[in-house]
């Protein structure tokens, strides 16, 4: 059974890996996951100075889901360069860094900074919804989207990733845009804009009143625009949103996905991402199949 992919050049063992954000840069989970199990690790967002993200409460559950009002915290390039990258690279995996930044500078700094670093592909986060200024704001216009995606190509030595966000009108322009503008993948769905109110209370959950929905709850809305961009597109997706299983990554792949990135489900049990791994490598011997990359062929 072959359960290895290609991603604009560069090779995976498997295709699951977590979601940006919700593995931080992998030592939190070192403990409890067997990295050298994953395809990818795929870093929280790495900025060019520290950020030091919202104010809390940050996280509020929802019926079959998570809102996040995280803000992208992060330590900065300088020490994920010192304490977070070397550790990453003693595993035998590829190593994914997100990206983030309040304008494009900051963007292009953070991809000069990495470039020449060791990691083996960044993703450029063009989708947060729980920032003030970039994330979203670069996300939800194809123009925008493809400028900066322009910008940051130029200063990768490194296949760039276009992680892309839902709250758009049309998934497969903004999709699209970013190839022709150079992103060598793209990666979605980021999370839904949501907001939860407690009645009892009568204040908002969160102090920014809307944050991030991601979970089983936003399955659906993921596997459509998956299909719909993978079809606008010919560069490799790595899809996401509300994998809990196998079967569900199984679905991901079938709808067009390259590979599945597992964020919510990691919070809900620590061996979440190994689980679906065996769970979709069960899947494919059960129905004979002995070639992940055949998902992609099953459905029109």
């Amino acid at each position: 059974m072959n359960l290895s992919v290609n991603i604009a050049g560069v090779t995976l063992k498997n295709p699951i890996m977590p979601a940006s954000g919700t593995f931080g840069s992998g030592r939190e989970y070192a403990g409890f996951v067997e990295i050298n199990r994953l395809g990818a690790v795929v870093t929280k967002g790495v900025a060019i100075k520290p950020w030091p993200g919202n104010p809390p409460c940050r996280i509020a559950e929802t019926a079959c889901g998570v809102l996040n009002s995280v803000g992208l915290q992060n330590a900065g390039v300088e020490a994920f360069l010192r304490d977070d990258l070397p550790f990453l690279k003693q595993y035998d995996t590829k190593v994914i860094v997100n990206i983030v930044g309040h304008t494009i500078d900051d963007y292009t700094a953070v991809a000069d900074a990495l470039s020449g670093a060791g990691a083996d592909m960044l993703e450029l986060n063009i989708s947060c919804p729980n920032i003030e200024e970039g994330g979203l704001s670069f996300g939800a216009d194809p123009k925008t989207a493809g400028k900066v995606t322009e910008a940051v190509k130029k200063h990768c030595r490194q296949p760039l990733i276009v992680k892309l966000s839902p709250n758009v009108t049309s998934i497969s322009e903004i999709a699209a845009a970013v190839e022709s503008a150079g992103a060598d993948a793209i990666s979605l769905i980021n999370t839904l804009l949501g907001m939860k109110i407690d009645v009892r209370r009568r204040m908002f959950a969160l102090p920014r009143k809307t944050g991030g929905l991601s979970g089983p709850a936003i399955k659906p809305v993921a596997v459509r625009m998956v299909y719909e961009a993978s079809r606008a597109v010919s560069i490799p997706v790595i899809g996401m949103g509300g994998i809990m299983t196998g079967e569900d990554a199984a679905e991901m792949l079938m709808a067009g996905a390259t590979a599945v990135a597992v964020g919510t489900a990691g919070f809900y049990k620590l061996t979440a991402l190994t689980d679906v791994l065996d769970g979709l490598a069960e899947f494919m011997s059960e129905n004979g199949i002995k070639d992940v990359n055949e998902f992609r062929s099953m459905i029109d």
